[in-house]
């Protein structure tokens, strides 16, 4: 079991975190990824923050605002397939660095805008260019880490989304109050520029040339130019489990500001502080889920049972949404909703079976279609909750449905999902 851990399935493994790459450098490399899912989760939560004030200034009804809140996800999930690809093929520190610019300026662009037509614009755009995160993200900790290792650097990256929420949270209500919206967009999106020097400087100019070269043998070797996914078992039984995991996560980062400030009555800051207890309560779970799993693994414990027993747990707890959307009072309630964010101890160990179950050289084209349909969650998250907040006038039934289609998720990474064999899937390529 030991020894099986110590082979990865990825060549790039070996070939990347080899003498040409420190472990100093790679754990950086985490660190700026890291801080880069930060940014690019205080930039979604800008809008989720200030949408009361932006919804009075622009008149947008709960239905409009559901639009808006799940317009990003369009371009988003769209561009994951496209993307996946460009990771698997293109040099990551400048396919990265472009992306990154592209979401900071049209972050503060959003600033500007005039109606409902074109926040929704600016957030299709966002959307584009903030797509790249998780595809190259999972890519290069499958370059750089074992398998049995992946779960904490990947719960880092994780965790960096929601402390961006967490942090970005307060943060944006209180440059929202004292500057306004507009000016709010201006300061978070165009300061996030600064991020691309440390990373230019920092990424290691030799990995993108090296992997391009190894997976241009790969596919020379196995007499195939470029070519698309193909349909494998283990790919659509993570990608439904994603689907429903990204129905739960983007209804707490979508409606969660707006659902304190409207039926529990907060003020725009209070609202902020009780979603960032959530977000942080995700934030601290991920890389703990991660290092718990790997711990176990190193040990000897079979890698399968291990990291899908603790996704069952972790989703358990989603259901705890469900009381805290029915219960009277307030503080209760924001106990149970940060909870219910213990949901964030599955998502290392659910990114790391997209890493296991790929075939070498198409981690990041795997990591896209996955990311692509649990993208498709975020969309209609947002929207379905909208018209049912429309239609009943309570946000109870949305909290409620999330739970249960976060619970579903669990049959198809256990009933369609496969053993986590990386060494076998690489000896018979």
């Amino acid at each position: 079991m030991n020894q099986r851990g110590h082979t990865s399935h990825d060549p790039n493994a070996a070939s990347i975190a080899g003498p040409g790459v420190s472990n100093a450098r790679r754990w950086l490399l985490v660190g700026l990824l890291s801080l880069a899912s930060l940014i690019n989760y205080l930039d979604r939560a800008t809008l989720s923050v200030a949408l009361p004030l932006i919804a009075t200034d622009l008149s947008l009804g709960p239905t409009a605002k559901g639009m808006v809140l799940s317009a990003f996800f369009w371009s988003y999930a769209l561009m994951q397939v496209p993307v996946g690809l460009m990771a698997d093929r293109w040099n990551l520190r400048w396919l990265y660095a472009g992306a990154f610019a592209l979401w900071s300026v049209v972050c503060g662009l959003t600033g500007v805008v005039g109606g409902l037509a074109t926040l929704i614009l600016v957030r299709i755009i966002l959307g584009v260019g903030e797509s790249v995160y998780l595809p190259i993200s999972a890519k290069l900790v499958s370059a750089f880490f074992l398998s049995r290792d992946r779960g904490l650097p990947t719960g880092f990256l994780d965790s960096g989304t929601r402390l961006g929420l967490a942090l970005g949270a307060p943060l944006v209500a209180w440059l929202t109050v004292r500057y306004g919206w507009r000016t709010m967009f201006f300061l978070v999106g165009f300061l996030a520029l600064l991020w691309l020097l440390p990373w230019l400087l920092a990424f290691p100019s030799q990995y993108s040339h090296s992997a391009v070269a190894l997976q241009a043998k790969e596919r020379t070797i196995q007499g195939s130019g470029p070519r698309l996914v193909a349909l494998d078992r283990n790919l659509v039984g993570c990608c439904l489990g994603f689907f429903c995991y990204g129905y739960y996560q983007y209804l707490l980062v979508t409606w969660l500001p707006d659902y304190f400030v409207r039926v529990r009555h907060f003020t725009l800051l209070a609202a902020s502080g009780c979603a960032s207890l959530t977000y942080l309560v995700w934030s601290i779970s991920a890389p703990l889920g991660g290092l718990m799993s790997d711990r176990l693994v190193r040990r000897g414990w079979n890698e399968t049972r291990v990291r899908k027993g603790v996704l069952t747990a972790a989703f358990s707890t989603g259901l705890l949404l469900i009381p805290a959307a029915l219960v009277v009072n307030s503080t209760s309630a924001v106990l149970f909703v940060a909870a219910a964010s213990l949901v964030g101890l599955s998502t290392a160990n659910l990114l790391v079976m997209f890493q296991c179950c790929a075939p070498s050289g198409q981690v990041g084209a795997w990591m896209g279609v996955g990311n692509f349909i649990g993208n498709i969650g975020g969309v209609l998250s947002p929207l379905v909750t909208g018209i049912l907040i429309s239609r009943t006038g309570s946000y109870s039934p949305g909290f409620a449905l999330a739970p249960v289609v976060l619970m579903a998720g669990l049959l198809s990474f256990w009933f369609i999902v496969g053993e986590l064999k990386p060494l076998e899937r690489s000896a018979s390529r």
